[in-house]
């Protein structure tokens, strides 16, 4: 019993080892990724079509400010303009982003970056 208590506690031990290692290569990764966006992105160059249920414009948004990447935010709930852009563009989900001028289907800051890059 006691090898058991004593297998467990290392195996968990090593899992949380090797979960911390991964959020801090994640951190590490987007502040990176912060910085390549912040110096790419003018202001107009980023506009995210939201809805107000969506976790993942929630984590986009969050993301995007606290990194400092200009873009701007509406949501198709609450303006025509902004459903009748994302319904014209064939959108199938939020978020979906309008990269100088071009439709990218959720949040990936790597492709962001591609698409920001002359």
């Amino acid at each position: 019993m006691a090898r058991v208590k004593a297998d467990f506690w290392s195996l968990a031990l090593i899992l949380a080892l090797v979960l911390g290692a991964s959020q801090a290569a994640s951190w590490w990764l987007g502040r990176g990724q912060g910085e390549e966006l912040r110096a790419l992105a003018k202001p107009g160059d980023i506009v995210m079509l939201s809805s107000q249920t969506c976790i993942y414009c929630d984590k986009a948004r969050a993301w995007m400010t606290t990194q400092q990447v200009p873009f701007r935010e509406c949501f198709i709930e609450s303006d025509a303009a902004c459903l009748a852009e994302f319904q014209a563009r064939g959108a199938r989900g939020t978020p979906t982003l309008v990269v100088r001028g071009q439709t990218q289907l959720g949040f990936d800051q790597a492709r962001l970056i591609q698409s920001l890059k002359p």
